[in-house]
């Protein structure tokens, strides 16, 4: 009998990846679609996550893929039975036979990081959340509430946050900013020479355009606030400051009441998503609070679907496998991108 393949997937708001591995962590091809968020894409993730999965099982045979784990935001206690039935639904239509399961896009990304079962996941890309992990279950959880209740300090909350900003310059209830001209250039929305004179017609343009978008496409405005404040803007210092603070904060609150017994005294933090695996400032305090604050240096968790796999790997496998397997399998992830989730 040939030796059984997985597949994991990590579906993010605006990028869903699949990778197709064997148990040994070698990597055997990849997948990529749209976004898959439930909750912020924007439109139903079976479309994409079908297209990803058949993106990376084309060649293979998929009578040897034994399981598929997938892993979502939005796919906890409360949106769990939607992210199974999302699941197999794209399962079937990629025209796989074995299993699949939806977990959440915390399980994979702590998983992405570290093959051990107990430490500490702090992810700000699309949205924003910290969790707590002790013998390999999820103890403990901060944020992730998504764009509309939570995610502070994600790419979305700075985007969104940074518009904000642009308005009160524009009404006059806040100071001017660099802010308004490029983010409004980003949102396709001209700022020309009367814009002093017309602020409030530029403020209900700028309006119109940010509600056309899904709420994730707001996450892309992330790198304007944070290149703003690198170059000094007053106000998008602030908010990269209130971003990192938000986010320690989170990280803080879940190693204190994930309790010192389940994880250990100074526990791995793994770092995931956009805004904390990208040059910028507010992964520079994240990372400079991280060490202070557990007097270790933060581990890069990068490629999320290669998460999915390990933890397809180990469901199939049944007995304990090598930290080897796991760096083979999530080392090949660190030449791409960073994960948006």
């Amino acid at each position: 009998m040939r030796e059984p393949l997985v597949i994991g997937v990590d579906a993010g708001a605006t990028t869903t990846r699949c990778v197709l591995s064997d148990l040994n962590g070698n990597i055997l091809a990849r997948g990529a679609a749209g976004g898959a968020n439930q909750n912020s894409s924007g439109a139903p993730p079976g479309a994409a996550l079908a297209s990803a999965l058949r993106e990376a099982v084309a060649g293979a045979d998929p009578a040897r893929v034994a399981l598929g784990v997938i892993g979502a935001a939005g796919a906890g206690a409360g949106g769990r039975e939607a992210a199974q039935s999302a699941a197999r639904e794209a399962w079937r239509a990629a025209g796989l036979p074995g299993r699949v399961l939806a977990v959440t896009d915390l399980e994979v990304g702590f998983a992405a990081g570290t093959p051990a079962p107990d430490g500490l996941l702090l992810l700000a890309g699309t949205g924003a959340v910290a969790a707590a992990f002790a013998g390999g279950a999820l103890t403990h959880r901060c944020d992730g509430y998504g764009w509309l209740l939570g995610d502070e300090g994600s790419a979305v909350w700075l985007g969104r946050e940074g518009l904000r900003a642009v308005m009160r310059a524009l009404d006059g209830r806040g100071p001017r900013t660099d802010l308004t001209e490029p983010l409004s250039a980003a949102l396709g929305v001209p700022a020309g020479p009367g814009l002093a004179e017309d602020s409030e017609a530029h403020a209900q343009r700028l309006l119109r355009a940010a509600f056309d978008r899904p709420p994730a496409a707001l996450g892309a405005l992330a790198p304007v606030v944070s290149d703003l404040a690198a170059a000094g803007d007053p106000v998008a210092r602030g908010l990269t400051a209130d971003a990192a603070g938000h986010l320690l904060h989170a990280l803080a609150t879940v190693a204190r009441r994930g309790g010192p017994g389940e994880i250990g005294a100074g526990p791995a933090v793994m770092l995931a998503g956009s805004v904390l695996l990208s040059p910028g400032p507010v992964a520079e305090r994240v990372r400079a609070g991280v060490r202070e604050q557990f007097g270790a240096e933060p581990v890069e968790a990068r490629d999320g679907a290669a998460g999915a796999a390990w933890l397809a790997i180990l469901q199939v496998s049944g007995v304990p496998v090598d930290a080897a397997t796991h760096a083979r399998l999530t080392r090949a992830g660190l030449r791409g991108a960073p994960e948006d989730r």
